[in-house]
């Protein structure tokens, strides 16, 4: 398919952020294929992701969102290389989303390593005692454990989770697709999360 319609050019920019010509790549790409256009653009931005992860990250911006009623707030530190994506609303709405995001999730870190060991070996324990009392057999526990933890590091940890406002993507994919957008290594440094009654 050579002539792209601009509709479709229109439509997918609406819905990537990608500049122009990315999306007309994108649907030449995918023969006109509005998802094979989006996965295209979603590789895309894992491989501008993946070149510019060595560069250095000394800007950025700590975002605060409390939650309507004030039972929730949340502090999130994100970087970027130079101060002037920092002020850029496509970075300023990439960290509102980042901490809309943890305050509808509560994840318990950024990736799995993030997790306390004794938050761990605690679900491993729970794992373990349902494998038994469903009458598994020993020798396939292990298997049934690390097929649990990997579902938990899913829920649990903010890179692996789906994006509350667009579940057919991760976080991860949110913030390569951003880093792709705004041409700068970005990365989500910590963050805080606050609970009315938590401690």
């Amino acid at each position: 398919m050579s002539a792209i319609n601009a509709g479709l050019v229109k439509q997918l920019r609406e819905k990537t952020g990608a500049g122009i010509m990315d999306c007309k790549e994108a649907l030449i790409e995918g023969d006109g294929d509005m998802e094979k256009a989006v996965e295209f653009l979603r590789k895309k931005g894992l491989a501008t992701a993946a070149k510019r992860a060595g560069r250095a990250m000394s800007e950025g911006v700590v975002h605060a969102y409390i939650h309507t009623g004030g039972k929730i707030g949340v502090l999130v530190e994100i970087n970027c290389e130079t101060d002037f994506v920092a002020k850029t609303d496509d970075f300023q709405d990439f960290a509102k989303n980042i901490a809309m995001h943890i305050a509808a999730t509560s994840p318990l870190g950024i990736h799995p390593e993030d997790v306390p060991e004794d938050v761990i070996e605690k679900e491993k324990e729970i794992y373990r005692a349902q494998a038994l009392e469903q009458g598994k057999p020993e020798k396939i526990l292990d298997k049934i454990i690390d097929g649990k933890l990997s579902k938990f590091f899913k829920e649990s940890c903010l890179m692996n989770q789906p994006y509350v406002r667009d579940p057919d993507i991760t976080i991860a994919d949110l913030l390569n697709e951003t880093i792709a957008k705004i041409g700068e290594n970005i990365s989500i440094r910590r963050f805080t999360r606050y609970q009315i009654g938590e401690s």
